[in-house]
């Protein structure tokens, strides 16, 4: 069985989908729909735009939705996903490329989270910190006890847990998580704390936007962030979207919740197509995973 995984921020480079524009008429023609849709010509930021101008919130989201979902289309008949999946801004290509949400949605709604991520980043100052060689219920007793925001965000991978929260939160963490025994502890480049509290400004200005779209049943399962199970209900999948921006990514659990259902080839879909495969092949080596 096969799941198809959509990837997030932090799969982008420089060039992104260029080759598919200069080289299929269905690549181009999805392109420049997008450029409509979004009222500005984001091609040419992902064709010709340096590392700095594709690393904004803003055009990395849509960016990485664009090019993922071209994919999937390009793909054809050979798009026949048992289950999908999308790691956080990924749940949003997963959802367009099974039909739960129309291609203009998608990238509407994806806008719409990348602008008010980048408010509330703005509005708060928060952080992230990857977490590498600790079990995840270490990690999590030690920011329950500190006294500041500071929040699991990405189950990434056995050993990978990525926290986020206020500065002060993550800086009290990253000490107490050293001195507990990780391998190590690194503050990450990113504009604020995604997937933690923090983030409720933007989940209440996306929840508007999210209510007001259109849900279809899926043509296969998705396994969401929010609870790392199956769902086709088309009111499911719409309550665990809103919920995803606060809450953390459950990633990890996501993949052991695939095995278990019997699926053993994983296909990443855009992006530089390595981030999620390194992730399935931390949970076992042995599952056949490819790039789209």
């Amino acid at each position: 069985m096969k799941a198809y995984l959509f990837p997030g921020q932090g799969a982008q480079f420089v060039g992104i989908g260029k080759d598919l524009y200069e080289s299929n008429e269905q690549a181009k023609a999805l392109f420049e729909q997008a450029n409509d849709i979004l009222g500005y010509r984001i091609s040419d930021v992902m064709f010709e735009g340096t590392e700095e101008d594709l690393k904004q919130t803003k055009i990395t989201q849509p960016a990485i939705f664009i090019h993922s979902i071209i994919k999937a289309r390009l793909a054809g008949d050979e798009f026949r996903p048992d289950a999908v999946a999308g790691h956080s801004l990924g749940e949003f290509s997963a959802l367009t490329a099974v039909n739960a949400i129309s291609f203009e949605e998608g990238l509407l709604l994806v806008q719409q989270r990348a602008l008010a991520m980048q408010e509330a980043c703005e509005a708060v100052e928060g952080t992230m910190a990857a977490i590498l060689g600790l079990e995840d219920a270490i990690v999590e007793k030690v920011c329950a006890d500190i006294d500041e925001v500071v929040v699991p965000a990405n189950y990434n991978c056995p050993g990978q847990l990525v926290i986020s929260g206020s500065v002060l939160g993550i800086n009290a963490a990253v000490a107490a998580l050293t001195e507990a025994g990780a391998r190590r502890a690194i503050v990450l480049q990113v504009g604020g704390a995604f997937h933690s509290p923090l983030m409720e400004p933007a989940k209440v200005k996306l929840q508007a936007a999210i209510e007001k779209t259109n849900f279809n049943i899926p043509i296969c399962s998705i396994y969401q962030n929010t609870t790392a199970k199956p769902v086709t209900d088309p009111e499911e999948i719409q309550m665990n979207l809103i919920e995803q921006l606060t809450s953390p990514v459950r990633w990890t659990q996501t993949m052991l919740n695939m095995i278990d259902a019997k699926i053993d080839n994983f296909v990443e879909v855009g992006g530089n197509g390595k981030v999620l495969r390194g992730f399935v092949r931390k949970v076992d080596r042995s599952l056949a995973t490819e790039a789209l």
